[in-house]
């Protein structure tokens, strides 16, 4: 009864925080519509005289853009919010546009609904925090100043001080029961009114997918050749070769202990190498040194082995999905090991974050640049392995330097 009253806390309390992220991030999206929003105001009043129709191909990007970054925030979030085709930018166009007058039905609710549900998203939380821990700090404020966060009320006692706390509670239990319905309701007026309409031809993002499950079941066949060829060339050698040194010694045993002895040496150590190789494979195929040290050990250590001086910076709060995780590491074994070989680099830096359901890694050396994605780098089975979590890797390396590689994988769960 205790654990599952102590799982029932832990999910509430990581949903609420959840929660609160996501009202906080969606306010920076309300905040941009409400200006949004007031630009239309001006344009509609300013129309009357005709100024504001120059106004309109400008003001029509930036909804579709306002748009977009909603589109964008919901899917960090949640599922895709998949987009419909490009809506135009030019007034007569615009009129008829069906997706135009969904995201200016979508602009109106975020830039008011959404735009105060997000500062209660992050009102409520420094109210919490303020009433809660009022007791320890009372006692130095000024006579007369508030005792609240409501603004009101004054405290010039340790039961009045106490009853703030009591507030700070209430505030905590709000979050804790509504912050999850808060941000469920900012989020509805994007996924109804911002995704694709039955009427949007989805044939183009069919045939992206299509092409990144290929993507995906080739990465798939060339890892697993990769392995047959390390273990057939490698450790079922190394085994053979034990086996044959074995019944070598067991036939000289009799008549030339020694000899047999100095057999069984070799032996022992083809065994010992077979087994070397044998984990190593094992480390290809999934790096042990995730499940022991996290994300943010196993890049570290790969930093630590590089032959170029690398400092790294991960801040990756929780656990992305084992097969990420994994992806993760290869691409920075990979960036590593080119830039150890390839760069003529001095110094290296890695950077790795985890935000809004989203891993982005930032690789980046003093090196001499020219480096190619397509150019049998190692780069090209990297893209596809990225791809297969239906990611994405940019790389710039121009002559010169500095080459920078970027990948941005979701953490999956």
């Amino acid at each position: 009864m205790d654990e599952s009253l102590k799982d029932i806390a832990v999910r509430t309390l990581g949903a609420a925080g959840a929660a609160i992220a996501r009202l906080a991030s969606g306010l920076n999206t309300a905040l941009l519509a409400l200006l949004v929003l007031l630009w239309l105001a001006v344009t509609a009043v300013t129309s009357v005289a005709g100024v504001g129709l120059l106004m309109v191909p400008a003001l029509l990007r930036a909804l579709h853009a306002v748009a977009g970054r909603e589109r964008d925030r919901l899917g960090r979030w949640g599922p895709e919010v998949v987009a419909p085709r490009p809506p135009p930018t030019r007034l007569r166009l615009a009129l008829v546009d069906v997706t135009t007058r969904r995201e200016l039905r979508w602009l109106v609710r975020h830039a008011t609904l959404g735009f105060l549900l997000g500062l209660l998203g992050v009102y409520l939380p420094l109210a919490a925090v303020r009433d809660t821990a009022f007791p320890l700090y009372w006692a130095f404020l000024p006579q007369g100043a508030t005792a609240t966060s409501l603004a009101v009320g004054s405290a010039h006692s340790w039961p009045a001080a106490l009853a703030v706390t009591l507030l700070g509670v209430g505030w905590i239990a709000i979050i804790l029961g509504l912050a999850p319905g808060m941000a469920r309701l900012q989020a509805r007026p994007g996924r109804e009114l911002l995704a694709a309409g039955p009427e949007t031809d989805l044939s183009l993002r069919v045939a992206e997918l299509t092409a990144t499950r290929a993507a995906a079941l080739d990465a798939h066949a060339t890892e697993l050749r990769r392995i047959e060829r390390s273990l057939h060339d490698g450790a079922q050698n190394r085994l053979v070769s034990v086996t044959v040194l074995v019944g070598a010694a067991r036939r000289m045993v009799a008549r030339d202990p020694a000899g047999a002895d100095e057999l069984l040496e070799r032996a022992q150590s083809a065994a010992e190498q077979a087994l070397a190789e044998l984990r190593t494979v094992a480390r290809g195929i999934l790096p042990p040194v995730l499940a022991d040290r996290g994300l943010a050990g196993a890049l570290s250590g790969l930093a630590a082995d590089c032959a170029v001086p690398c400092r790294i910076d991960v801040d990756v709060p929780e656990r992305c999905a084992a097969s990420v995780e994994a992806t993760a590491y290869f691409v920075l074994a990979e960036a590593l090991t080119n830039i150890a070989k390839h760069s003529g680099a001095g110094h290296a830096t890695v950077t790795a974050r985890g935000r809004g359901g989203r891993l982005l890694l930032r690789v980046e050396d003093d090196g001499r640049g020219g480096a190619e994605a397509d150019g049998g780098t190692g780069l090209t089975g990297i893209r596809r392995r990225v791809a297969a979590h239906d990611g994405s890797l940019s790389l710039a390396s121009p002559p010169g330097g500095p080459t920078v590689l970027k990948v941005d994988l979701p953490c999956g769960t």
